[in-house]
């Protein structure tokens, strides 16, 4: 029986990588509030992304270090303390949403759109 398997997708990369392309992902999602990917990484950045938001809604000084260790641009850490965390104060988890789309026609992998709940697309 293989125990504490869970959080395991290693998405052929070594440690600091996957640190490297989670910290990546997630301030490109608070930048844009939707960004398009493969549908693996999206599952892998949504458990994430919701740890930095409920970090983020502490709102105090703690939680802004805490979260930029991880969100260095200081703009993108504002915005998620101020704007996006407030915004998500009355829901207790679930603040991204995934939409699967069709499969690349390169390599055939699943693609995906990750976005924050109260996304608006911008016509």
């Amino acid at each position: 029986m293989r125990h504490l398997s869970g959080g395991a997708r290693k998405l052929n990369r070594n440690s600091s990588h996957r640190i490297a392309l989670k910290r990546a992902q997630a301030t490109s999602l608070f930048r844009h509030g939707r960004i398009k990917t493969t549908l693996t990484k999206a599952k892998d950045l949504r458990s994430y992304a919701e740890k930095l938001i409920t970090k983020a809604k502490g709102g105090d000084l703690h939680s802004m270090r805490m979260v930029g260790k991880e969100i260095q641009d200081k703009e993108i850490l504002r915005k998620l303390m101020n704007d996006i965390a407030p915004a998500m104060a009355d829901r207790t988890g679930g603040y991204t949403r995934i939409y699967k789309l069709g499969f690349r026609r390169g390599d055939a992998v699943q693609e995906a759109y990750i976005e924050l709940v109260n996304f608006e697309l911008e016509e």
